[in-house]
């Protein structure tokens, strides 16, 4: 028996795994690699933008010290010279800050793109075990809303940490020059200052991360709601909805307004230190000039460095809620990224095609392809460490035959099902087509083999030729047109006005359901599969609906090995072999007349359906 991930095992990778803060940042920066021209010109001109802003008090100290003293002659006939060099480095400082307002958005939102994409390839990979936990607004959530501050923090973060740090760093060591008593004084403010900042965000991180998680809950509320906007029409409970949603919009209220109670008294305090500055300036400027350790100019020069400096300082402050808002977001994405999938490829799978040939050419036929043997070998099975739905469960659908699985409602016959094309993985024991364990190949190459039909009909957003084609995407018109004649449907189309471009509406809401389920069969006629599986196809359907899908669904399983979940007995008297599956295991199996005449479990529902 081969080895396989047990649903008790694939629960542990559901949930999102704890990741540092190191593991965070080091999948932060690979973004980075992409776009490696526009980072480093971005930071070039931040360079050069910062330089140039430091560069002007110095500039303005030279010419009113030394040289705006020497004749008028000499002072007027550089004016001119003055004023191109000027001009000249201000248009170079716009070009700069152009090019980081434009590509610098334009790297941030590429990567914002990028993660978007990974993050759905990733929601793709992930097992039916993780969806079976998880919310749909919440995921979407983490697609759309999070990732969006994370796009600014990509953009704005190196930028202006790169520029405020040359600014504050540079505007500092200038000051030193001036006066060290002085920036000593405002050095310690100011670490002070940024100490305090650090503590302020660090306590705010958290309350980031819950404004995240319930506006997680505010989408999955509202995708919940309008999902079932029929359901809550139809029992009148748009007050219940209402007050449901309320609820939720208000925990995210009271985790916004904790998060603005922090950022008032943020605020409010780095206006004092900034206040404080510009005292200790006056004051201390003050003092040092009546001990003649400061000059009136130098005096204003420091000034204008303290404008400088400040400035920064503030942007660092309003960055740190940006930064903590994108981390939070892209900690939530990195977590998400950091599951491993339940379900994949062993290293040395194999294309099933290829596996199938092996088997048989070793056995008995020497054909080619896949047939479609299936067996079912003592296999166990429980979702979640629960009771187990299958146990002991053995069964043989023979290749191009019809097997029909009945018994009652959790029974386990959707479960067997989805283990064919590995939903989910056997606990014990092993299922094989063609002799090669399911495990043992791909997926891609499974699940090309398998055609599904169920009773809950999904129908893309789009019109009835893009829903068919999905079956097969490169399938020309003619075989679509084709595969729906085959589904019974092709004249039901041509009544519409618009054919086979008629929109379906979101899940196929403007067609009945017989119309969404023959197209979802001439999809699978479509795929071509040589496997088939149908799940309670028709129990939903009115007799007049029945029939056309009936007839449709005995096309489509001509020559195939079909598996069929049914609860109506008289969509199955036809089939080659009956199972009745009962707490988790095969209790009977033969042919309709077989089983009658046995007087078991089967007889009994027949007895029930047909009062027989």
């Amino acid at each position: 028996m081969s080895p396989s991930t047990s649903p008790a095992q694939s629960t542990a990778t559901s949930h999102a795994p704890s990741i540092s803060g190191a593991q965070v940042f080091k999948k932060f920066i690979g973004y980075y690699s992409k776009y490696k021209f526009l980072f480093w010109f971005d930071l070039v001109c931040a360079t050069l933008l910062a330089c140039i802003d430091l560069a002007f008090p110095q500039l303005l100290n030279f010419f009113t010290r030394d040289f705006f003293l020497q004749p008028a002659p000499v002072v007027l006939g550089a004016l001119g010279l003055i004023c191109v060099g000027m001009v000249a480095l201000y248009l170079l400082r716009t070009g700069c800050q152009w090019f980081i307002a434009r590509w610098g958005h334009v790297m941030g939102a590429r990567m914002e793109a990028d993660m978007r994409a990974d993050l759905f390839d990733q929601y793709q990979r992930l097992s039916f075990s993780y969806y079976d936990k998880n919310n749909t607004g919440e995921m979407m959530s983490r697609l759309v809303t999070d990732l969006f501050d994370v796009s600014e923090l990509a953009h704005h973060g190196p930028e202006n940490i790169f520029i405020c740090s040359l600014k504050i760093i540079g505007s500092f060591v200038l000051l030193f020059f001036i006066n060290v008593p002085l920036t000593l004084i405002m050095l310690v403010c100011t670490v002070v200052m940024a100490a305090y900042a650090a503590w302020i965000n660090y306590r705010k991180r958290v309350i980031f991360t819950e404004n995240r998680r319930t506006m997680a809950g505010v989408n999955s509320r509202i995708q919940d709601a309008l999902g079932g906007m029929r359901v809550v029409k139809s029992f009148g409970n748009e007050v219940l909805e209402a007050k449901k949603f309320e609820h939720t919009n208000r925990l995210f209220v009271d985790t916004k307004e904790r998060s603005y109670k922090f950022m008032g008294r943020f605020h409010a305090v780095n206006s004092l230190f900034t206040g404080l500055l510009y005292t200790i300036v006056v004051v201390g400027g003050g003092y040092f000039m009546v001990q003649g350790q400061i000059e009136p100019t130098d005096l204003a020069i420091y000034a204008l460095y303290i404008g400088i400096f400040l400035s920064p300082i503030e942007q660092l402050i309003n960055f740190a809620e940006q930064f903590q808002k994108g981390y939070a977001g892209f900690r939530r994405f990195a977590e998400i990224m950091a599951i491993t999938p339940a379900i994949q490829d062993r290293p040395g799978a194999v294309e099933l095609e290829r596996a199938a040939c092996a088997n048989s050419s070793s056995n008995e036929t020497g054909g080619s392809g896949v047939r479609g043997d299936i067996r079912y070998e003592n296999v166990s099975f429980s979702y979640d460490d629960a009771t187990e739905v299958l146990h002991g469960f053995t069964l043989h659908a023979s290749a191009g035959k019809t097997t029909a699985l009945v018994g009652p409602s959790g029974g386990g016959k959707t479960t067997t099902c989805s283990l064919l094309p590995r939903f989910y993985d056997v606990c014990e024991g092993r299922v094989s087509i063609d002799g090669a364990d399911v495990r043992d190949v791909t997926l891609a190459s499974l699940r090309r083999t398998v055609g599904i039909v169920q009773q809950d009909v999904y129908l893309f957003d789009g019109t009835i030729r893009d829903n068919i084609l999905y079956g097969n995407p490169e399938a020309s018109n003619a075989e679509v047109i084709e595969a729906a004649k085959r589904a019974n449907i092709h004249d039901t189309i041509m009544e519409f006005e618009n054919g086979y471009d008629t929109y379906v509406g979101e899940r196929g809401a403007r067609l009945s359901g017989g119309q969404k389920q023959r197209i979802s069969i001439a999809r699978v006629f479509l795929k071509n599969p040589p496997i088939l599986i149908l799940d309670e196809a028709t129990s939903a359907l009115d007799n007049e609906s029945e029939r056309h899908v009936q007839e449709s669904l005995a096309e489509l399983s001509k020559g195939r090995t079909t598996l069929v979940i049914a609860h109506r007995l008289s969509t199955i008297r036809n089939a080659d072999k009956i199972a009745v599956v009962d707490e988790g295991h095969v209790v009977e199996e033969g042919t309709h007349d077989e089983l009658i005449a046995l007087g078991g479990t089967y007889a009994r529902y027949c007895a029930m359906q047909f009062g027989v």
